[in-house]
């Protein structure tokens, strides 16, 4: 007898509900080289495959069959859909994160985002290989992650940020306890020491809800030597920059931002969002002694992720402003036959100021294709 209480029974009876509503799209979610649906009322869908939106030639059949799978979904994830909850995000069963807005604030008709879920398998021999990042970026990565480094992962909206973290945790000792903190669990840190904790919304009574700060007090209270937060995106900032200037350094996390000092810029307004009334001069002072390295990343016309640069912060300049060294940048070649973008991630002549501190912890035996940038002391 199928028991309705267990969650076993209760995601496998939605799996199917839902794999119902979202019918005419379910091609594209079962296809694994398609990376986001977007459906844009009932009559309009789009996908994106290898970085590029493309038009789909199928539609759902009404504005009710669309509204009754976006109901579907808001009941799975124990949400409210309606004209006093003009919006949700969630997860469908199989893990792909979702997000839903209704009329009349989306004037398009229901609209439904789905970013899907892929095991992650990439580490950073697997970005070298897809071009994202050259072997010696990589190598310069894997050694700042092991010294630790405090190190953002900063891009727009698709950009690979995810996927650049989870190859970044792969070069962490399998010997450390992670604690990894998410709005929405994303991360799949390939690491047998690691504890995944996930805010929770409020319920319709308004009660309930666990925020990223609150899971950021626990995570404290778990001997963590590594904190990974999937994104920093409200006040919580304020907790993960304390947390890296008391001690708990080699953490990761990433920001939504163009370049490395809007990233910082960006860490400074969330920290200023907290309820400790920060003054912005005492934000910018934290924000630039816990900010160690950015990895910028970019997506380019022919659809490609790319990483930009990877840039030190050296601190705030005598005018109070952050100033940055790159250490890599991305030099574009031109086009192939193909249209494809061509470069290289060179090297731009600066050594990292903690270059010394890989023969000092002992790590002198990674170095292999980036002596030029720890020469020894």
């Amino acid at each position: 007898m199928t028991d309705l209480n267990s969650p076993l029974d209760r995601t496998q009876i939605y799996r199917e509900t839902i794999r119902h509503f979202l019918g005419c799209v379910q091609d594209l979610l079962e296809d694994p080289s398609v990376s986001e649906v977007l459906i844009n009322g009932h009559e309009n869908v789009y996908f994106e495959r290898a970085g590029k939106l493309e038009k789909y030639d199928r539609q759902f059949p009404t504005a009710a069959a669309l509204l009754a799978a976006a109901r579907n979904i808001a009941e799975f994830v124990g949400r409210q859909i309606d004209q006093d909850h003009h919006s949700m995000d969630g997860r469908l069963p199989d893990g792909s994160r979702v997000h839903v807005i209704i009329p009349p604030c989306s004037r398009m008709g229901v609209c439904i985002s789905i970013r899907k879920f892929t095991k992650s398998t990439f580490d950073l021999d697997e970005l070298v290989r897809l071009g994202t990042l050259s072997p010696e970026a990589a190598e310069f990565l894997r050694i700042a992650v092991k010294l630790p480094k405090n190190i953002v992962v900063s891009g727009g909206t698709g950009t690979g940020k995810t996927s650049m973290l989870n190859a970044l945790s792969t070069a962490i000792s399998e010997t450390e306890r992670i604690v990894v903190i998410e709005d929405s669990c994303e991360l799949q840190l390939q690491k047998p020491h690691t504890i995944y904790l996930e805010a929770q919304p409020a319920g319709p009574d308004g009660r309930g809800g666990v925020s990223i700060r609150d899971l950021f007090v626990d995570s404290l209270r778990m001997r963590p030597d590594r904190i990974v937060v999937g994104e920093v995106r409200r006040a919580e900032a304020l907790d993960l920059v304390q947390a890296m200037l008391s001690g708990h350094t080699g953490s990761l996390t990433t920001v939504h931002a163009n370049t490395p000092r809007d990233a910082a810029v960006r860490l400074e307004t969330l920290c200023m969002m907290s309820d400790a009334s920060l003054p912005a001069h005492v934000a910018r002072m934290q924000v630039a002694s816990a900010l160690q390295l950015v990895v910028q990343l970019s997506r380019f016309r022919d659809g490609s992720r790319r990483v930009q640069c990877v840039s030190e912060s050296l601190g705030l300049s005598d005018a109070g402003q952050y100033v940055f060294q790159d250490i890599f940048r991305f030099v574009p070649e031109g086009l192939d036959s193909h249209g494809r973008l061509q470069g290289r991630l060179a090297t731009c002549g600066n050594r990292p100021t903690f270059a010394e501190e890989v023969y000092s912890l002992g790590h002198q035996n990674e170095i292999r294709l980036t002596q030029d940038l720890f020469t020894p002391p």
